[in-house]
């Protein structure tokens, strides 16, 4: 049986030429790096948050600059597409308005009865044609004067109108859809100074009959 020897303690291995208190700053350099190990962590962290928030600023503004880019293009498109039909249109109204004089001459022809034969098969594919090309003729006797769509080349008062009116179409007038390409030429009438005009005068004899035919009690 091996007796311990009383009051002696075992102490922790020690290299040689170090001394016992060598093993203390050890200890505490472990503890500091174990305490240092969750701190890198924390910066690693907001290093990649950092990096995250400008990745999605970068994004944003690319996002933003394709958006732009695309309204500019569609913008472009409707403006390239409202030229184009305004050329065409504009290129359509100089083709017919050197056809109205041949026009004019098939309107006159017709109303002296000369419209016959192969004169009128030509004339009546022509107006087919020109007409397939959105041309259309406006002005009616008996229709409002309106000085927009309207040029009046003759003057004169009558008392059987209400205000100035066309009495006349010295030649028709032409249009492209909104686009006038030829005002209609005519002659107009006014109401006569002074005279009372004639839904006046009929309701004014309605009146006089009405009171003539009542009796006074």
């Amino acid at each position: 049986m091996t007796e311990e020897t009383p009051g002696f303690e075992e102490k922790p291995d020690v290299p040689s030429g170090a001394t016992p208190d060598d093993a203390e700053p050890k200890a505490a350099a472990s503890s500091e790096e174990e305490a240092a190990a969750p701190a890198g962590d924390t910066d690693a962290t907001v290093g990649l948050t950092a990096q995250l928030d400008q990745v999605r600023t970068a994004l944003n503004e690319r996002t933003a600059d394709l958006q732009r880019l695309q309204a500019e293009y569609q913008n472009y498109r409707r403006r390239v597409e409202r030229d184009r039909v305004a050329v065409k249109e504009i290129a359509v109204a100089n083709l017919l308005s050197e056809l109205l004089p041949v026009l004019d001459d098939v309107g006159r022809a017709r109303e002296h009865g000369e419209l016959v034969g192969g004169f009128k098969s030509v004339a009546e594919s022509m107006e087919t044609v020109v007409a397939k090309l959105g041309l259309q003729q406006f002005g009616k006797e008996g229709e409002p004067f309106d000085p927009t769509i309207h040029e009046a080349l003759m003057h004169s008062y009558a008392p059987d109108v209400t205000e100035t009116t066309c009495v006349a179409i010295l030649q028709p007038g032409y249009r492209i859809g909104e686009r006038t390409i030829r005002p209609a030429r005519v002659a107009v009438a006014e109401p006569q100074p002074g005279a009372t005009p004639a839904a006046a005068k009929e309701e004014k004899k309605a009146d006089d009959e009405e009171s003539g035919g009542t009796e006074e009690v």
